[in-house]
């Protein structure tokens, strides 16, 4: 219980760096769980999301995005478009919290669970089937499948979501860019998985609601 609310707490710092909400960490643990358990049947992934294997995604999840607390807010907050060197400086992120999840797991002098777990949401969530992501441009199964799966999670809730350099797509909307990211941006399996329980995230993003005008209602 103590481990679930500092993930909580450190995940909500992250995102209050970027203008979200603490509703956001709960909505992308509820996606990734669901999408995971919808997977389970699958012969490519059966054998590797048992019941505990699901529960380590769920409570690691809030820390996919904690290397957001190294980004100047003049970039996390920028209501136009990044140029080059800001994003490639966005783009580090990812290792910030990489790097900061394996030295709190150094510091406890052997391997733990959770923490790689957590190391993998947040150094790979960025990746790319076809090879065009980042950090580290890995392609295919090369990509842990906690950052596959987290994928679909986060890029679903920003576009949902208001920002300050951008309105909220629709739910549909939102299902059709993924659908148009299939076998490039995302695994296809699990991204097919995602278009045929579209409703249940759709579900989810209602029921962990920000303020009004904060998600788009359709």
């Amino acid at each position: 219980m103590i481990q679930d609310v500092m993930m909580m707490a450190l995940g909500s710092l992250a995102e209050t760096r970027d203008n979200e909400t603490g509703n956001h960490i709960r909505r992308t643990q509820n996606y990734i769980r669901v999408l995971a358990q919808n997977l389970t049947n699958h012969p490519r992934f059966s054998g590797l999301l048992t019941d505990e294997t699901i529960e380590l995604f769920y409570k690691s999840a809030p820390l996919h995005d904690i290397g957001k607390v190294g980004i100047p807010d003049r970039i996390l907050n920028k209501p136009s478009k990044l140029t080059d060197e800001e994003f490639t400086l966005m783009k580090t992120h990812t290792t910030i919290g990489h790097n900061a999840i394996l030295k709190a797991e150094q510091a406890l002098g052997s391997q733990n669970t959770f923490l790689s777990v957590a190391c993998d949401l947040a150094w790979s969530h960025h990746e790319k089937w076809d090879g065009s992501g980042y950090p580290r441009g890995l392609s295919g199964d090369e990509i842990p499948l906690a950052g596959r799966l987290m994928a679909i999670p986060d890029v679903y809730d920003a576009l949902i979501s208001e920002r300050v350099y951008k309105k909220a797509f629709s739910h549909e909307e939102a299902v059709t860019i993924i659908t148009q990211g299939v076998g490039s941006h995302f695994d296809p399996d699990i991204a097919r998985t995602f278009l045929r329980i579209a409703d249940r995230f759709h579900e989810i993003a209602m029921a962990f609601k920000d303020n009004e005008g904060e998600l788009s209602e359709r």
